[in-house]
Formats: C-alpha cells, structure tokens, sequence
C-alpha cells in the first residue's frame, strides 16, 4: 500500500522472480503486474511438511556469501536500485551493532522502521540472536507524539533506533514536557543531521540515557560507524559520527583519490565485510561506486564510495559534512545545502528544515517546518549567511514530507517547487 504500483513494476521488471509469496489480500493485486511468475501462499504453505533432508542439503552447500536478501533504495536515475546483501555482511553488522548498543535477552525494542526497509534489522536480528523483545509501533502513533510515548511507557520499551524525524517531532512539539518515556536506557538515531536544539531538549530529560549517532549506507548493509554522546554540545556543533565499527575501516578521500588531511573534507569511503555484493542485475552503477581501494595497487580491495561528505575534527572524531550531490555551484560559489540547513536549524521555533536546488530555475529553495514567519526566516539568513547562499526561494510548510524510511523527501520537495506556476 505504501509502494506506488510503478515502482513495484521497476522491481519485478528487475528481479524477474520465478516465484512469488504473498497473503490473499496482496494476491488480488498481482494480476495488475507483469509479473508471470508462480503465486503461493503464505498461510498454504506454512501448514505443508518440513522437508528436512532437502533442509539439509540447502545447508550444506551454503556459503557465507550467498545473497540473504536483495533491498531497494532510490536511484538518481529514477530507477530503483537493487542492493544485494550477504549473510557475511548481515553476520558481521549484527554482531557488531550488538556490541555498541550492548544489547541482550532484556533489551526491549520498539520498532519505527518499515519490515521491508533494511533498518529494521537492527531490532529484528538482535531479538532472535538475543531472545530480546521487539514490539512493532503502528505506523499511526508517529502522527500522535503523545500516545507514541505512551506506547513505549506501556510496554517498558527500553532501546529505540528511529531516524532522526521520529526523535524530533516529540521533542519540537513539546510532547516530552506532557509525558516522559520512562524505560528508555539506550536512544539510537541516524539518517539525519540531529539539530543540537533538539538533541539537548531530550538529553535533558533523559539524563541516564545512553545517546548513540549511527551512519552508514544499505551498500554496507546498515550502520557503520556509531559514536556515543558522552560530552556536551553548543549550538553550531555537529554531533560526530565517531569511529567505525569493528572489523570495518573508513577513509576520506579528496577528488585526485588521496587520503584528505586533518580537518580537510573528503568523500566517505567504505571497506570491510560488512560490504554487500553490490546492485542486483546493474553492473554498470554497481562498477560506478564498488571500486577498487585506490591506496591498493597490489591485489583486488573492494571499498564503496558513499557518496557522502565527511571531515575529522580536533578530536579525532568524523563528522558527516553532506551528501556530495548537496555540493551546488551557484553564482560561481560551490555551496554545501547542509551548510543553510544547519543555520535553519539552530533558530528557536524550527522543528524541520529541507533546502533544495533547482537545476532548471537555477535556484536554491527552502522549506522549513516551525513557527518563524517567512519574512523573518529571510532576514535572519541574510544576516547570517554570505549573500549568494541565501535561498532564492523560502516555503514555510506545516509538515515535511518522508520517505518510507523516514528521511526527507527530496523529490517531493523538488517537484512541488517545479509545479509551481
């Protein structure tokens, strides 16, 4: 229901699966697709005999780098993308991301992400690996902040691992001044930037809590660097993204591919088991960024190229600075978009904030969820701001919207700004 049918056709059109298992509700809709395939269901074949010895024999001929599963995420070109996951990289993921979030047979999850997104691994593999618990949220509580914290009170849910969005929308809404969630020992966040003004609001509520940033791309099948917040923040601050996790290594690299220096910015790039295979039936993309370690001239090394910005800080520490396509060239200045969201985000009264950039209109478009008019919104960023970064265009919008995974949505965005008149 959340999928639009076109895009559930690019997929089929891609796998060209020879089988497919579904309920009785979702069989109604095959016959819409192309698909040609065999139907089974679910609640059929559930009731049918285990076959053990042919159980047995899949077994033994399985390796740790058979594909486990194949997830899609957004193309640039519109088509999705197909990434291709290991047991290995899902093994090492799990193990790892336990370690951090020091996860056992008392850990009680409450659910945010959808179950056909990879985020959800990080709750449902660590409750079989564990016995833990997980209890899967409505979707519909994250429209009503304060039953959502109710919800986690009523089943004494104490780990939560949701995009930064679902953390924000409690705390810019005033939620936690109502209601406390009281069982939370460990809040685990990513996908987004956490604006300082936000994150304090709730470290300040919960002072015990255990505070983890997580980063990383589905090309490295989940989160693959954490950093535990043990220090304070000011307004301005980023909150790093720390190290990598174990049995993974992380380099920045600048545009001639050589590593960057202390505090220079360089493109975040990946190695380490935790690496899927690469893009289903899409060599072409997959050769695009699963490269050779170009540090390596002696024997293939694979590393992912992220697409990501990153820095170290005086700490030690890595900072995400933005994504590489947020990096515009406007009025003949190269202009990080991060970099205007950021100074959106540290105005009192901003719950949300989005900037976009119009290749066509050749402008920079901000839309901001909170309660500064746009006028004001104008003038503070002009003072603020060098002149050719303030935003052409300013939209205050009374709800940002997500993707499924809860990141902004981007294209949304973008297209409402080019339907406009």
């Amino acid at each position: 229901e959340e999928m639009p049918f076109y895009r559930i056709e690019l997929i089929f059109q891609n796998l060209h699966p020879q089988v497919l298992i579904c309920d009785k509700e979702t069989q109604k809709q095959v016959k819409e697709f192309s698909y040609q395939g065999k139907v089974y269901l679910y609640d059929e074949i559930v009731q049918t005999i285990v076959e053990e010895e042919r159980l047995s024999e899949v077994r033994k001929e399985a390796i740790d780098t058979d594909p486990i599963y194949i997830v899609f995420t957004s193309g640039s070109t519109g088509v999705p993308k197909g990434v291709v996951a290991c047991h290995r990289s899902v093994i090492d993921y799990i193990e790892h991301l336990s370690e951090v979030l020091g996860l056992n047979e008392e850990t009680i999850f409450g659910n945010q992400a959808p179950l056909y997104f990879d985020a959800c691994l990080k709750e449902l593999y660590p409750t079989i690996k564990f016995g833990a618990t997980t209890y899967l949220i409505p979707k519909s509580f994250f429209m009503f902040p304060v039953k959502l914290v109710e919800f986690l009170n009523r089943y004494q849910i104490n780990t939560i691992c949701w995009v930064v969005s679902a953390l924000t929308m409690i705390s810019s809404l005033g939620v936690l001044d109502k209601v406390k969630p009281e069982y939370l020992k460990t809040i685990a966040f990513g996908s987004e930037v956490f604006p300082i003004k936000q994150f304090q609001i709730w470290r300040k509520v919960l002072p015990e809590t255990t505070f983890i940033n997580l980063y990383g791309p589905t090309e490295a099948t989940g989160m693959s660097c954490y950093y535990k917040v043990e220090r304070e923040f000011l307004e301005g601050e980023i909150i790093p993204i720390g190290q990598p996790f174990a049995n993974t290594r992380v380099y920045l690299f600048n545009q001639k591919n050589c590593l960057v220096q202390q505090g220079e910015v360089g493109e975040i790039c990946i190695a380490g088991t935790a690496l899927t295979l690469g893009y289903y039936n899409d060599p072409e993309r997959t050769e695009q960024v699963f490269v050779q370690n170009p540090l390596n001239t002696s024997y293939p090394e694979r590393i992912y190229r992220t697409g990501d910005l990153g820095r170290y800080n005086e700490r030690g520490e890595l900072l995400f600075i933005s994504r590489k396509d947020d990096q515009i060239k406007h009025m003949g200045h190269r202009i990080e978009l991060g970099e205007i969201e950021a100074n959106v985000n540290l105005l009192e009264g901003i719950f949300a904030s989005c900037c976009i950039y119009s290749v066509k209109r050749d402008k920079i478009i901000l839309y901001y969820v909170g309660e500064i008019e746009k006028a004001e919104m104008a003038a503070v960023l002009k003072a603020r701001l060098p002149r050719y970064m303030v935003p052409n265009y300013i939209e205050q919008i009374e709800e940002m919207p997500l993707t499924p995974n809860g990141k902004q949505n981007r294209v949304v965005l973008k297209q409402r700004y080019e339907n406009r008149n």
